[in-house]
């Protein structure tokens, strides 16, 4: 089974031109365009879409920002490139946040970190850790920017861990008008603003919630019986501070369980069966056929916090590899139900994928995080790189999951229509007023907004 693989790379960021012409059309969403008289292909970090926007543009300032949003027409945001739609493209001009990536300020009295927009979380995880601080929760893979992340509810997992988004105290937004709007947690629209899906401005610094740094062990578990996890769904998801699942869907089993505890809370070790599922005796890749070799420590060995909370070692970077990605959430007490219900469909779902993974996310008041005002079960899918039969198939995994109100991750595959997923996020129309109070030019709107937003 194939499934890409993961490249050590150094921290060096690479300088780019401050302006690089592209002009590409994608054909499919398998096959990244070419420009044919440049031959500059421009696609996001897994190469399933291709970049139209003609221009590529890297400041290397934030105080670039407010003048160069003003004189663009149609522009958008780009960050590490990690979605796997056309969210981030743009007819015109992408702006990208590479080279802004500077830590601005660690206030230990306030408990906060400021960094610039483009800042990735493994950049300045291990500037907290030597300060002695940490953060509530990272993602799976460490290498996303922190605007991109929040601003598509990126998240790692936790029944008592909010997305990424919610790490956020204040941030400022460049509008097309130049201006820079400050926002901070408690304010009118800030909640509206977070999770901004790339239409309200330009992200150029962020404030982000820290606390004192802790350990984490991770435990990890294998062949759990399906009957097991129904009966015991709360209790397994619960057991640690993060806890994933991995299953292919065809056996009557989950594949891999991933419970990563917290030391100072809870320090024991763990006993060799968990709910009928035996203990790993060797470091596993989520798909178990592969090496771990690039997984970060398992076998119950304690580390830092940004050394266990990824799954994937900070030090190695993806290469744009052959995968897709898709992400469903679902009330968390309906998790039991949906798996079940995508059961059913694992004749359908096996052929394509690569590994599912099972999650679980805290309920936020951010108005467009799939977790806004409920608690999640996270259904992610990644899939072997074939768009022609993935596309079909979602539609039908939606199906199953439409009883549950099912809501995407935005940044991934999905086939929701526009007017159904408007109507599951009961502060939709007042993101929409948002959007034109801060964007009355609509410079910065796209195909994916005019298609799921506006």
């Amino acid at each position: 089974m194939k499934r890409k693989t993961f490249l050590k790379t150094s921290s060096a960021l690479a300088m780019g031109s401050l302006l690089s012409p592209l002009s590409c059309t994608n054909k499919n969403m398998n096959t990244p365009a070419t420009n044919n008289s440049t031959g500059i292909t421009r696609t996001n970090w897994s190469g399933n879409y291709a970049y139209q926007a003609k221009n590529l543009i890297e400041p290397e300032s934030i105080d670039q920002i407010p003048a160069l949003i003003k004189k663009l027409d149609q522009q958008k945001a780009l960050g590490t490139r990690h979605c796997f739609n056309n969210i981030a493209d743009s007819p015109q001009n992408q702006i990208s946040s590479r080279l802004l990536n500077k830590i601005i300020d660690i206030d230990e009295a306030a408990q906060t970190i400021t960094v610039q927009s483009g800042t990735k979380y493994g950049e300045l995880a291990p500037i907290l850790q030597e300060r002695g601080f940490a953060l509530h929760n990272l993602a799976s893979l460490p290498h996303i920017s922190v605007a991109g992340a929040i601003s598509t509810a990126t998240h790692g997992s936790g029944v008592t861990n909010g997305n990424l988004a919610t790490g956020i105290r204040a941030l400022k937004i460049v509008n097309t008008q130049g201006e820079t709007i400050s926002l901070q947690r408690g304010e009118e629209n800030f909640n509206g603003a977070v999770v901004g899906l790339g239409a309200l401005g330009f992200i150029t610094e962020l404030t982000l919630d820290i606390q004192p740094t802790y350990e984490v062990r991770q435990d990890l578990f294998q062949d759990l019986p399906v009957d097991s996890l129904v009966e015991n769904f709360d209790a397994i998801m619960s057991a640690g501070y993060s806890v994933s699942l991995f299953t292919d869907w065809l056996e009557q089993k989950v594949s891999q369980i991933w419970i990563k505890r917290r030391m100072d809370q809870q320090p024991e070790d763990m006993d060799p069966v968990f709910y009928g599922a035996r203990a790993a005796t060797r470091n596993l890749h989520p798909i178990t056929a592969l090496s771990a070799e690039n997984c970060t420590e398992q076998l119950g060995v304690p580390g830092p916090w940004h050394e266990r909370l990824p799954h994937f070692k900070m030090g190695f970077t993806p290469s744009s590899g052959a995968e897709l990605q898709s992400e469903y959430f679902v009330p968390y007490e309906n998790g039991v139900e949906a798996y079940l219900a995508l059961q059913k469909k694992a004749s359908l779902i096996h052929p394509h994928l690569l590994i599912s993974e099972i999650r679980t996310v805290a309920a936020d008041q951010l108005w467009m995080s799939p977790c806004y005002k409920r608690k999640c079960a996270v259904f992610h899918f990644t899939w072997k790189p074939d768009w022609e039969n993935v596309s079909r198939l979602l539609p039908i995994i939606e199906k199953e999951l439409a009883p549950f109100k099912v809501r995407p991750h935005w940044g991934k595959l999905f086939k929701i229509p526009p007017s159904t997923l408007r109507g599951r996020y009961p502060r939709y129309n007042d993101f929409v007023d948002l959007t034109r109070a801060f964007d009355p030019e609509r410079k910065f709107k796209n195909a994916y907004l005019d298609l799921n937003i506006y």
